[in-house]
């Protein structure tokens, strides 16, 4: 979450100046327009305009075409606004970071699914073979066991002549 200094007079301002993270107070499930996100994060509407023409930011539109942010938008603002003004980062870089997060966040779906592909297949092929004492036939782990018990053993199982 974003936390962030601020000399403006605000209610939200905690010790020292830091200002913390509106994630408290957008609990709900609305929608907020552009004045309220750029009141909320001190910065100029036409900075959440320019986030939005460089594709960092993509809020959905009303039928009269004003910007609403969701809550995952201003997730995504926090993000962009740590990037920028902690790390310095740039708007080049900025977009780099998020594309590269999106691909980590199809990569990690796409492993989620194999994962769950594999254990439901996994779980398909127990139920349908029959009950096993273990997983080696009995007949090798028999053999292995009289060739330990008998002497020393060499690498193929056998008992070393002396």
């Amino acid at each position: 979450m974003l936390c962030r200094k601020n000399n403006s007079k605000n209610r939200n301002e905690g010790k020292g100046g830091i200002l913390f993270s509106m994630a408290t107070k957008r609990k709900s499930k609305g929608a907020y327009m552009i004045s309220s996100v750029a009141e909320m994060y001190a910065i100029h509407p036409q900075t959440l305009r320019l986030y939005e023409r460089e594709g960092l930011l993509r809020p959905s539109r009303s039928d009269g075409n004003t910007r609403l942010y969701t809550d995952e938008d201003l997730e995504r603002l926090e993000f962009i606004l740590n990037l920028a003004r902690d790390l310095g980062v740039n708007m080049a870089g900025i977009a780099i970071v998020l594309q590269m997060r999106e691909r980590m966040e199809e990569m990690n779906r796409q492993m989620q699914g194999f994962v769950d592909f594999v254990r439901t297949e996994m779980l398909t092929r127990m139920q349908q073979q029959p009950q096993q004492s273990g997983l080696v036939p009995l007949s090798r782990v028999m053999r292995s066991q009289v060739v330990r018990e008998s002497g020393v053993v060499t690498g193929q199982g056998r008992k070393k002549s002396s």
